[in-house]
């Protein structure tokens, strides 16, 4: 019977804890709430065409960023340019028209696409092959 009144006691007091927020912070989250979910536009889709372009045009983009400071030039560029390539396709697979049209046309980077190229890039360089663990106990 106690632990029935304490259970109880104990919800009536996190549910008039929650009642008593702030009204307008409740107004502001849920204006905000409300902003998220339409902040995308149902323009028009991504053509197959700009996709492609896309791709190719931002791993080469890539493959030159990273070879800006090399030594080899050449070697440099064939190490990176399967990474890239990976990564511009990995990105591709979500790019919106929006994304599509400023990369393209106007030759910048959207903030979308600079979180999509930090997942994109954690994933295409997380499929290298670990090197294997020492083998310490001899298996039967």
């Amino acid at each position: 019977m106690k632990t029935f009144f304490a259970f109880t006691a104990s919800l009536l007091m996190v549910f008039s804890l929650a009642s008593c927020s702030d009204d307008d912070t409740a107004v502001e989250a849920n204006r905000s709430t409300r902003a998220h979910q339409f902040d995308h536009t149902h323009g028009r889709e991504v053509t197959d065409l700009e996709k492609h372009r896309f791709e190719h045009q931002f791993a080469d983009q890539c493959v030159e960023r990273e070879i800006r400071n090399s030594r080899n030039k050449e070697l440099d560029r064939q190490r990176f340019s399967k990474p890239c390539l990976c990564i511009a396709t990995f990105m591709m697979k979500d790019l919106t028209a929006k994304e599509a049209e400023k990369f393209l046309k106007e030759h910048k980077n959207t903030q979308s696409l600079r979180i999509r190229y930090e997942n994109a890039a954690y994933h295409c360089l997380q499929e290298k092959a670990q090197a294997k663990a020492p083998v310490i106990f001899k298996q039967r």
